[in-house]
């Protein structure tokens, strides 16, 4: 990403970068393949919160240090001498997080760089569009430590490869390799590992491209959409649609067609 204007935000278990209205996050503990602890989950709270507040941002990129995992699953350490009500409790809070990446209002690529299991599937499957690495490997083990996906896997997983797969997935413990992923439909594209995030920038800067408003809007349509029938689902898709008129966005965005410019969206 090149700018002359960056912002860095100091967490200590990720990195918050801003360039060009992109919002870089890096999972960054490596010592540990990026496990999701209690802070890390904290600081991604407040990473998406700013993502989700900050006009100048308008797509977050979300990948793991180094080459070997996005991140390789939750801290099990924290689930030692967890009941059934912290253990429920811990379930909500981790769920609250990965709805928040999911529904910040901004897209968010996932850039799966390596392992992506349990916790991890799980928020890489809460970010709006994923692609990923030749190394990456996706799955939901909890099941060989006696647990059952907590953070939203039964539920994403289903809805985006399917009841039998998900089944599949879930029942086995099985790990994916990235082909299959991309079989599947649980990534959009497969990389090479240096090609990752430069890909994840040029699709950042095509959606920057577009009308701001009308990006929260889509997402909007989708992710609610998913959970009505598709008769309330196309009552939304209208009513968000006739909102959209109600934009200067909108009227740039169809004068610049007519005039066969390129519009100047202001996202207002």
């Amino acid at each position: 990403m090149s700018s002359v204007q960056s912002a860095v935000q100091t967490f200590e278990n990720i990195r918050y970068e801003k360039k060009d209205q992109i919002a870089l996050i890096t999972i960054a503990r490596p010592k540990v393949m990026n496990a999701l602890n209690a802070p890390t989950l904290k600081e991604l709270t407040q990473a998406f919160e700013t993502v989700r507040d900050d006009d100048d941002v308008r797509v977050a990129i979300l990948t793991g240090e180094g080459e070997k995992a996005f991140v390789a699953g939750a801290d099990i350490t924290e689930f030692v001498g967890l009941g059934a009500v912290g253990a429920e409790a811990l379930s909500v809070r981790g769920q609250n997080v990965f709805s928040l990446v999911e529904n910040c209002g901004k897209p968010v690529i996932a850039a799966v760089n390596g392992f992506a299991l349990g916790g991890g599937c799980e928020l890489a499957l809460s970010c709006t569009i994923r692609i990923a690495s030749e190394n990456a490997r996706f799955g939901q083990p909890e099941v060989k430590l006696g647990l059952i996906p907590g953070y939203g896997g039964t539920q994403r997983l289903a809805r985006l490869v399917g009841k039998g797969r998900a089944m599949q997935i879930v029942l086995t413990a099985d790990m994916i390799k990235a082909d299959e992923a991309l079989r599947i439909g649980l990534v959009n594209e497969v990389l090479a590992p240096a090609d990752l995030l430069p890909r994840a920038e040029a699709i950042a800067h095509k959606i920057i491209a577009n009308a701001p408003i009308s990006i929260r809007l889509s997402i909007e349509a989708v992710n609610k959409g998913l959970d009505m029938s598709l008769s309330e689902g196309l009552t939304l898709e209208a009513s968000l649609f006739g909102l959209s008129f109600s934009t200067a966005d909108k009227t740039e965005g169809t004068q610049a067609f007519l005039e066969k410019r390129a519009p100047q969206f202001k996202g207002v």
